[in-house]
């Protein structure tokens, strides 16, 4: 499907999907001993039958398609859409037409990645675009327009903490270094699924610089403005499209309010 990750395929598909040779996520089989079965011919020989084993069908979650070059299931597709402009745009509408102390604050975080990319599209200076992109997302109905450099700053000050602190222990601890960075969702979920233990522990436990945005807005910006996550509906433009799934990672989602981190993701990709 044009637009997304060359690894993620999405098809239209049951809520679940049988093993095939399309999936490659492993799925245990039981070998189960039963009957065999006879078949007449029509001559009148009698030929033996081994019974079919019944396959078990595989559910495979949202996460996993990062690691795999087969399908999501048709359910999941749903939490994908929610990553859309067409999603936005319900949200602002619905939004409008409600009443002022039922409206939600929307929140806008601009990557400098997309700001450039958009920027070098139609020839604009990067100040400028990003001023053109803050004027259009406050009249579609945005309240607050957000640069992301400051998560991105915060996010490199925490790896540089964190290898100084992996550096000291680097005798005393195994798996220490190299530290492999976080930031990219592809690359994390791939070593999830792919490497395991054998390259986890080397990689930074560092938030990346969206999901840092995503932390400062929902935390830190809503308890000073008295706002709690779920009054708060945050979107991010970013360059890549695996950070739509980063942002529907349960790693990023909070329980108490049935919110997450980052709302939506759109792309300048």
């Amino acid at each position: 499907m044009a637009g997304f990750s060359g690894v993620l395929k999405l098809t239209d598909l049951d809520d679940f999907i049988a093993p095939s040779q399309e999936c490659i996520k492993p799925v245990k089989v039981e070998q189960r001993s039963g009957r065999g079965v006879i078949r007449i011919e029509n001559d009148g020989a009698d030929a033996a039958m081994a019974m079919q084993p019944k396959y078990e069908k595989a559910k495979i979650t949202l996460n996993d398609c990062l690691a795999c070059s087969g399908c999501i299931t048709s359910a999941e597709v749903v939490l994908v859409n929610q990553q859309s402009h067409d999603e936005f745009y319900r949200i602002l509408a619905e939004n409008n037409s409600r009443e002022i102390s039922e409206k939600m604050t929307i929140i806008v975080s601009l990557s400098p990645q997309a700001i450039l990319s958009i920027a070098a599209k139609y020839s604009l200076g990067a100040d400028e675009c990003a001023q053109k992109l803050a004027s259009y997302f406050k009249r579609l109905g945005a309240h607050y327009i957000f640069d992301t450099n400051f998560a991105r700053s915060l996010s490199l000050l925490e790896a540089e903490r964190e290898f100084l602190k992996r550096y000291k222990e680097k005798d005393s601890r195994p798996k220490t270094l190299p530290m492999l960075a976080s930031a990219c969702p592809g690359w994390v979920c791939y070593a999830e699924k792919t490497h395991g233990s054998f390259i986890l522990p080397y990689i930074s436990t560092v938030r990346s610089p969206q999901q840092v945005m995503g932390s400062l807005v929902k935390d830190l910006w809503a308890t000073q403005k008295g706002l709690t996550p779920d009054k708060i509906y945050h979107v991010t433009v970013m360059p890549c499209f695996d950070k739509k799934l980063e942002a529907a990672r349960e790693d990023f989602y909070n329980e108490a309010f049935s919110a997450r981190e980052v709302d939506c993701v759109i792309t300048s990709g």
